[in-house]
C-alpha cells in the first residue's frame, strides 16, 4: 500500500503483570509523524474486531470539490504531533495507505455541551481536548491519556469484539459523554449513508451505522452499556433537509427521545460525577445486528472490572508474543516485538461470538469449523506476513483461506479477494494475490479444506477477462500500455501469481494445469526490453513505448515503483531474470547500481507516497515490490551482498524511534519482513518451499511452533560490524546453497550462523 514515513512509536510500555516472560514490555505501538501518520495507539486484541483508538483530527476527505492531500496524513486518525484530541473510536486500519472505518467515536466532556469537535488552533471552540504526550500511556491491549481541556483521565482496552473506555472525571453537573455518529476517518459529508440509535433503557442503547466508502456497502452494528445511569440524553441532527420530512416531526427528537434514524446522528449523554469518579463504558461491534452485538458483549464483557479485563487483554498478547522467544540487544528487541504486535493485528476477525457475519451478498452466514477474516491488504502481506503466519499462525492461516474461499462462493464476480473489508471488496491495488496465499497454504500444508475447490477458485479467478487487463494478459502475454497506466506492474504480478497456481496444481497433481499456468508465468519476458536491460511498457502493436524513463513512477506502467525496482520482480524464476541481464555477474552489477544509484530531486517531486528515509539508493523498502530484492544476490553468486544489504535496511529502516519505520507497515508486512530478516532467513517467492538465508540480526530465536516442536536460530559472533556469515549449518549439517525449506523449520531443530566482519566469497 501506499506509504511515507511511519513510526514505531515513542510511548514506551510499562507492564506490571507477573507472566513468566514478559514480553509484552518491549512492544511500542506505532504512531504517527507528521509525514504520515498511518497508524495508532490503542487497544485491540491479537486479531481483534474492535481496535480502539484517539483520533487526534478530523479531516475531510473532499476539499472544494477535490481529494484533499491532508487527508493523507490520518489514514489511522492519529497523528503524533497533533496537540488536540477529538475522540475516541472503535475500528481502525493499520499502517495502511488509504483508509476508512473511525466507527462510533465517543468523548468525555465537562461544562458547556459542544456537539462538533471543532478546530485545532481553538480547542475550546468544540469538544476535543488538548493533551499532553508526557500523560500518555499506549501498550498493547491498553491505552491512557489525561484530556486536560477537562481534567479527565481516559483509559482504554480491548476484547476481540468489544472495547471498554473507563474515564474518571472531576466533580461536575455538567458531565458528558458525547456519541458522534458523523465521524470517520477519510470522512466526506455523504460517507454517512443512514445511522440509527436505540434508547433501550438509561444504561443501554443500541444501533447501527451505514456508509458508502472504501467499502461501498458496510454496516456496522453496535451495542453501548453505561455503568452509571445517565441523568438525561440528547441528540442533534446535521444535513437533514429531505423533502418529505414525514409525520416524525410531531415529536422533539433533539432530547430525550428513545428512537432516532438520519444520515448524519450526534447523541449525548449527561451525568453528575463525584471527583475522581469512574464511568465506565461497553461498546461491542456486529457485522450482523444489535443483538448479535448485545451478545458479544455479554460473552465477553460480563461484569464492569476493568483492570480484569485489561489484564486479560495483555495475557493474552503475552501469549502470543510468547510464540517466538528473541534475545538480541535493547533496540533490536523493542523492534521485534514490536513488528510481532503490529503482524498479529490484523487481518481482523469478522463475525460474532455465535459464528455469524454477513457477506458479500449482504446475507448472513454462519462460520462453521472456522473463523471468519477480513482487512486482507494482499498486494503487501502475500509477500511475507502470510509466509509468516505458516509458521508462527497456521491454525489462523488456514481460516484466513478458507475465507477468502467464502468470499469467493459469496462474490457475485466470482473472484478471490482483492483487498476484503467489512463484507466488500475494495479492488484496491494490483494483481490477484490471495492466489498466492492460498497456493503457500496448501503447498506448506497448512490448509486443510477442499484444495481442489481452492485451485478451481484460483483458476476462475485468474481467468476474468474484464478485470484489470487480465483478457489482454491472456491473450497477447502482456498488457497493452493503452490498456492500463500500470499495465507492465499488472503483468509481472500476473505472472508470480499464476506461477504460484502452477505450484498449487503440482502439489495436486494436476500436470495439464501445471503446465499451462508455468506457460503464463513466464509473460514477464514479454514486457522485459533486452536491449536496456529495463521491463518497460509495451504498445498494443508490439512496441515498446518511445518515452521511458526507469527512474519516473509515473505514465511508465507501474504501480507505486519505478522500472528500476519493478525489474528484479521475478521472484519465481530468479534464475531466469539473471540470464536475461546478461548472467549472474551482470545480475550482481545492476543490483549493485540499485543500492548505490542517487535519486534525483524530481522522483519526489512526482510522488507522494516516498521519501528519502525510505529509500536505499534507488532500492524503495518503503514500498513492497522489491522486499525481495536484496535477498536476489544468493541467486547472482554473492551472498555476502544479501547479508550485507539485509543488515543495512535493518538498521536504517527499523529504529525504536519516533520516525522509526521506513514506510507504511501495511497490515503487518513491513514488520514480516523484518522479524524473517531479524532472524536470518526470508520467502523470496511464497508458493515454494524455500526460504532465501540472509544475515540474522538477533543473537537467538525460538520459534514455538504449533505441532508442539521449536525451532531454534543461534548467531554466533553477531554484531553490528559481524554481519557476514562465514558458516551455517543446520542440526550441525553445513549448508552451502543458502537455502532453508519449510520442512526443516517443521521438523524443529536448530539453524546456526557463525558472523564474521569479513565475506565469504568462497564457493
Amino acid at each position: 500500500m501506499i506509504k511515507r514515513i511511519v513510526t514505531i512509536g515513542a510511548l514506551l510500555f510499562v507492564l506490571k503483570a507477573s507472566a513468566q516472560q514478559n514480553l509484552v514490555k518491549y512492544v511500542k505501538p506505532l504512531i504517527g509523524t507528521e509525514k504520515m501518520g498511518h497508524t495508532y495507539p490503542g487497544a485491540t486484541a491479537p486479531f481483534g474486531a474492535v481496535q480502539l483508538s484517539p483520533e487526534t483530527d478530523t479531516v475531510s476527505y473532499e476539499l472544494n470539490g477535490h481529494y484533499n492531500g491532508e487527508v493523507y496524513k490520518y489514514c489511522a486518525g492519529y497523528k503524533y504531533e497533533d496537540k488536540t484530541i477529538t475522540g475516541f473510536s472503535h475500528t481502525h486500519f493499520s499502517g495502511t495507505g488509504h483508509s476508512d472505518l473511525g466507527d462510533f467515536l465517543m468523548m468525555p466532556t465537562v461544562g458547556k455541551l459542544k456537539l462538533n469537535p471543532g478546530t485545532a488552533k481553538q480547542p475550546g471552540s468544540g469538544y476535543r481536548s488538548s493533551f499532553s504526550h508526557v500523560n500518555e500511556t499506549a501498550e498493547a491491549g491498553y491505552y491512557k491519556v489525561k484530556l486536560d481541556s477537562y481534567n479527565i483521565i481516559a483509559e482504554l482496552t480491548a476484547t476481540n469484539r468489544v472495547g471498554m473506555h473507563q474515564y474518571t472525571f472531576p466533580k461536575s453537573e455538567q458531565s458528558h459523554i458525547v456519541l458522534d455518529l458523523t465521524a470517520g476517518i477519510y470522512n466526506y459529508e455523504d460517507k454517512n449513508t443512514w445511522t440509527y440509535v436505540r434508547v433501550v433503557n438509561d444504561t443501554l442503547i443500541t444501533g447501527y451505522r451505514q456508509t458508502n466508502g472504501w467499502a461501498r456497502t458496510r454496516t456496522v452494528y453496535f451495542a453501548m452499556s453505561f455503568s452509571k445511569p445517565f441523568k438525561s440524553y440528547g441528540s442533534k441532527y446535521e444535513n437533514q433537509n429531505p423533502v418529505y420530512r414525514g409525520f416524525w416531526r410531531k415529536f422533539d427528537q433533539t432530547k430525550n427521545f428513545p428512537e432516532l434514524a438520519a444520515r448524519q446522528i450526534k447523541m449525548y449523554f449527561d451525568f453528575d460525577t463525584n471527583a475522581d469518579e469512574k464511568v465506565k463504558v461497553k461498546v461491542a461491534l456486529s457485522p450482523v445486528s444489535q443483538a448479535n452485538a448485545l451478545e458479544n458483549m455479554r460473552f465477553e464483557i460480563p461484569n464492569w472490572d476493568f483492570d480484569a479485563v485489561k489484564k486479560q487483554a495483555q495475557n493474552t498478547w503475552n501469549k502470543e508474543l510468547s510464540k517466538i522467544v528473541v534475545n538480541a540487544d535493547q533496540d533490536h528487541m523493542v523492534n521485534f516485538y514490536t513488528a510481532l504486535y503490529h503482524s498479529f493485528i490484523n487481518p481482523t476477525t469478522y463475525m460474532d461470538s455465535n459464528g455469524e457475519y454477513k457477506g458479500l451478498d449482504q446475507d448472513v452466514h454462519k462460520a462453521n469449523g472456522f473463523t471468519n477474516y477480513t482487512t486482507f491488504s494482499l498486494w503487501d502481506t502475500y509477500r511475507a506476513l502470510h509466509p509468516f503466519f505458516n509458521i508462527v499462525q497456521p491454525s489462523r492461516n488456514n481460516d484466513m483461506v478458507k475465507s477468502m474461499l467464502a468470499h469467493f462462493d459469496q462474490n457475485s464476480l466470482k473472484m478471490l479477494p482483492i483487498w476484503s473489508h467489512y463484507a466488500n471488496d475494495n479492488w484496491c491495488m494490483s494483481g490477484y494475490h490471495s492466489v498466492s496465499v492460498v497456493a503457500d497454504a496448501v503447498v506448506k500444508g497448512v490448509f486443510n479444506g477442499d484444495a481442489e475447490k481452492a485451485l478451481q477458485a484460483c483458476i476462475v479467478t485468474s481467468n476474468k477477462r474484464n478485470y484489470e487487463g487480465i483478457g489482454y494478459y491472456i491473450d497477447k502475454g502482456y498488457i497493452p500500455a493503452e490498456r492500463s497506466g500500470i499495465s507492465v506492474s499488472n503483468t509481472l504480478e500476473y505472472a508470480y501469481d499464476d506461477w504460484a497456481i502452477a505450484q498449487l496444481a503440482k502439489k495436486l497433481g494436476k500436470t495439464d494445469i501445471y503446465n499451462e499456468y508455468m506457460k503464463r508465468s513466464q509473460n514477464w519476458m514479454n514486457n522485459f526490453d533486452k536491449q536496456s536491460g529495463f521491463m518497460r511498457p509495451k504498445s498494443e502493436n508490439g512496441n515498446w513505448i518511445s518515452k521511458f524513463d526507469p527512474m519516473s513512477t509515473h505514465g511508465q506502467g507501474f504501480i507505486e515503483g519505478n522500472s528500476w525496482n519493478y525489474s528484479f520482480f521475478v521472484p519465481h524464476d530468479t534464475n531466469g531474470l539473471a540470464s536475461a541481464m546478461g548472467g549472474k555477474l551482470n545480475f550482481a552489477k545492476r543490483l549493485d547500481t540499485l543500492f548505490s544509484m542517487h535519486l534525483p530531486d524530481e522522483f519526489f517531486a512526482e510522488t507522494e507516497d516516498i521519501t528519502r528515509e525510505g529509500i536505499i539508493g534507488g532500492y524503495v523498502h518503503g514500498n513492497e515490490p522489491a522486499h525481495h530484492v536484496p535477498y536476489l544476490y544468493n541467486w547472482a553468486g554473492q551472498p555476502w551482498k544479501t547479508q550485507a544489504q539485509v543488515r543495512r535496511i535493518l538498521e536504517m529502516q527499523y529504529r525504536p524511534t519516533p520516525d522509526g519505520l521506513g514506510g507504511n507497515d501495511d497490515c503487518g508486512q513491513m514488520s514480516a519482513w523484518y522479524m524473517f530478516s531479524a532472524m536470518g532467513f526470508y520467502p523470496v517467492a511464497p508458493g515454494s518451499a524455500e526460504y532465501a538465508i540472509g544475515s540474522p540480526a538477533v543473537n537467538s530465536a525460538t520459534i514455538h511452533l504449533e505441532n508442539g516442536k521449536t525451532f531454534s536460530i543461534e548467531a554466533i559472533g553477531q554484531s553490528s560490524k559481524n554481519v557476514y556469515v562465514k558458516k551455517v549449518t543446520l542440526n550441525g549439517r553445513l549448508i552451502t546453497n543458502y537455502s532453508l525449506n519449510h520442512t526443516d523449520i517443521l521438523n524443529g531443530g536448530k539453524l546456526v550462523f557463525l558472523m564474521s566482519a569479513k565475506p565469504n566469497k568462497g564457493k
